[in-house]
């Protein structure tokens, strides 16, 4: 009977010992795959800043999608090609995050953001949130919900 309590125990932990292992494994993974996405998100907003067309397009799957209120740019080409767009009538770009929400493959941001648009000179503000999706280290799908009406409090 010790002889066989012995043996069990000692498979006991094994499987303890495996299993701790495994887990700790799988939480580190999953943490690296979360900072990769936060990396992205924060690569993403100094783009916006710099209005860098081509280093934001390039932070997107070859298909991926950019969907702001009235407009859905898809594919790094549209993408670049709008942000340089844009890029040409905005200035003094300035964003905060506020917070990420990392689950599975999505991330939700929330930031503040604020430009200039170079023809009228008129200060944009807004509260903005941004659903991330993420495919094989790139950005799948941004869609962004802006509320420019609050008043935003300093």
């Amino acid at each position: 009977m010790r002889k066989t309590w012995h043996r069990l125990s000692t498979w006991l932990k094994l499987g303890l010992l495996l299993g701790i292992a495994f887990s700790t494994v799988t939480f580190a993974n999953q943490y690296k795959k979360q900072e990769e996405m936060r990396t992205l998100i924060k690569q993403a907003r100094d783009a916006w800043v710099a209005r860098d067309a081509k280093a934001l397009a390039q932070l997107f799957t070859p298909d991926g999608e950019l969907i702001v209120p009235g407009q859905r740019w898809q594919g790094q080409v549209k993408i670049q090609a709008e942000v340089t767009r844009f890029a040409q009538q905005y200035s003094d770009v300035k964003i905060n995050i506020k917070r990420i929400i990392v689950e599975g493959n999505q991330a939700a941001v929330e930031w503040d953001y604020e430009d200039t648009e170079k023809a009228t000179n008129i200060h944009n503000k807004a509260d903005d949130v941004i659903i991330v999706d993420f495919k094989n280290g790139r950005i799948s799908q941004w869609r962004e919900y802006f509320d420019t009406k609050t008043p935003v409090i300093p």
